[in-house]
């Protein structure tokens, strides 16, 4: 499914033309963006002309790292980063990195940006700044985590129903973290947001930069935090697209989830009644996407090769990415819920591809989130909070399950300190749609009281990468970057 929604996304943007920054579409397979020597254990980073035809003209570089920063000489791991030069060498402003977000290749991202014109339409984003695009530890060309157990078999739920499935489904996630400790050895203990923050200050380093500007999505807002509450003054500028707030409890942030995405449906929905080229127009659209998974919940749906069935509860879990970007994945949503009524439910699939690795995504979750939840009573309830809040989707968001994926897993858990206003951080911009199934708006204003002088720019709409789709944004976004001036608290984008 998330194959799908990148093909989709791909195609819509350069049929428009509109710029994408570290984004989501489909990228090739398998393609090696490393120099050809492996780069030696170096304070700088190792740089050399990128092979990679689709990198032409920019450089690849590597850095070695400490797996362990408490114990640097234990053992290390690689860097990988793509460099693009600023077009205006005479007046270049300083580096930009491209975060993003935890399991996310943003090197490939920075492919994707590129296959559709990228420089012609970021501005001054591309013509100050040399952009950096690093792929964090443990996620796609830098030293990878690779396991060879399923996250969820068949046979495995989230939403266990009984003292024996919950009992299963930590078991499981005892031999999927086994089993990537054996093939991953301690890195699985390491790819936290602090080790992952230090290796973004041995990048400045090895950069030779005072300062970094940062732009970071997603899970890389709490990162960009993270490296402004370790490394006061090393931030010039953050952009931050749909913050995330964890300065609440993990259940708290489940049941904000859980609202925001349901809220998400409810106007995809609205949408569908209103809008004649939903494949679902004409009909009850929740109506519609309830039977399908009550029936898939009956007899699970195959795909269209016939390797595998989906239930009720996958096609739920698939459901929360279909509704991050209303012009793209909502008429791709009701697409997909005809396809699986026809009985191929193929379009509900979470697949790997080379910019998103679900197991990439996982680890971390299980490192930088207190576990509050240990016993099947406790998931109970919460699960019943769940079912009060979110009757279409039943709470199946990415939160719940990294919370029920890390029942049982046996390295500790390590957040962050989150809450307290961080001294030392550059005011930040901080983008925020007005609705959006990943993020509440709440999340912004959260973040921007963490970071004080921060303004939150909100975008009516139910979309995230909003550098993407809006021009309000990128006029703020550069404005920003090369003068630091922020928008007036309480602007809104409309278009």
């Amino acid at each position: 499914m998330r194959t799908h929604i990148r093909r989709i996304l791909t195609a819509t943007v350069v049929a428009t033309a509109t710029l994408a920054t570290p984004a989501v579409a489909t990228p090739a397979q398998g393609r090696a963006v490393t120099p050809a020597a492996p780069a030696t254990p170096a304070s700088r980073i190792q740089w050399t002309a990128c092979s990679d035809t689709e990198f032409e003209g920019l450089q690849c570089g590597t850095l070695r790292v400490p797996v362990d920063y408490a114990h640097p000489r234990a053992g290390s791991l690689t860097l990988a980063m793509v460099r693009r030069p600023a077009d205006d060498r005479a007046h270049r402003r300083g580096t930009l990195l491209l975060n993003d977000g935890a399991g996310g290749s943003s090197i490939e991202q920075l492919r994707l940006a590129l296959r559709i014109g990228f420089p012609a339409f970021a501005g001054a984003m591309s013509r100050d700044f040399d952009l950096v695009a690093v792929d964090p530890r443990g996620v796609g060309h830098s030293t990878p985590i690779r396991c060879t157990l399923p996250l969820k078999p068949a046979g495995v739920t989230h939403f266990p129903g009984s003292r024996a499935a919950f009992d299963t489904l930590v078991a499981h996630n005892r031999a999927f973290a086994a089993d990537c400790l054996r093939h991953n050895g301690p890195l699985v203990a390491h790819t936290d947001l602090t080790s992952t923050a230090r290796d973004f200050e041995a990048v400045r380093t090895g950069l030779g930069e005072k300062q970094l500007n940062w732009y970071g999505i997603h899970y890389s807002t709490l990162l960009g935090r993270t490296y402004a509450d370790l490394y006061p003054g090393r931030l010039r500028t953050m952009v931050l697209d749909t913050a995330l707030d964890d300065t609440t409890t993990p259940t708290e942030r489940i049941r904000r989830e859980a609202a925001t995405a349901e809220e998400a449906f409810d106007r995809f929905t609205a949408w569908c009644a209103a809008a004649t080229d939903c494949a679902l127009h004409g009909k009850a659209a929740a109506a519609e996407y309830d039977a399908l998974v009550a029936r898939a919940d009956r007899a699970p749906i195959p795909t269209a090769d016939g390797s595998r069935t989906l239930t009720g509860e996958d096609i739920r879990t698939a459901t929360q990415d279909y509704l991050t970007l209303s012009g793209v994945t909502w008429p791709a949503l009701a697409q997909a819920v005809v396809k699986a009524q026809a009985g191929d439910a193929t379009d509900f699939t979470h697949e790997p591809d080379d910019t998103l690795d679900p197991v990439q995504v996982h680890v971390p979750a299980c490192l930088d989130s207190a576990r509050p939840v240990a016993t099947f009573d406790q998931l109970t309830r919460l699960r019943q909070d769940l079912d009060r809040i979110s009757p279409h989707l039943g709470g199946a968001v990415r939160s719940w399950t990294a919370l029920t994926g890390c029942l049982g897993w046996p390295v500790p858990a390590q957040p962050v300190r989150a809450g307290t206003p961080v001294h030392g951080a550059p005011p930040a911009l901080i983008v925020q749609s007005t609705h959006q199934a990943l993020a509440p708006h709440s999340a912004g204003l959260a973040m921007a009281a963490q970071l004080p002088g921060s303004v939150v720019l909100s975008r009516e709409g139910d979309d995230y990468s909003m550098f993407l789709l809006s021009q309000c944004v990128r006029d703020a976004t550069n404005r920003y970057l090369t003068t630091r001036s922020l928008p007036a608290p309480g602007t809104t984008c409309a278009d």
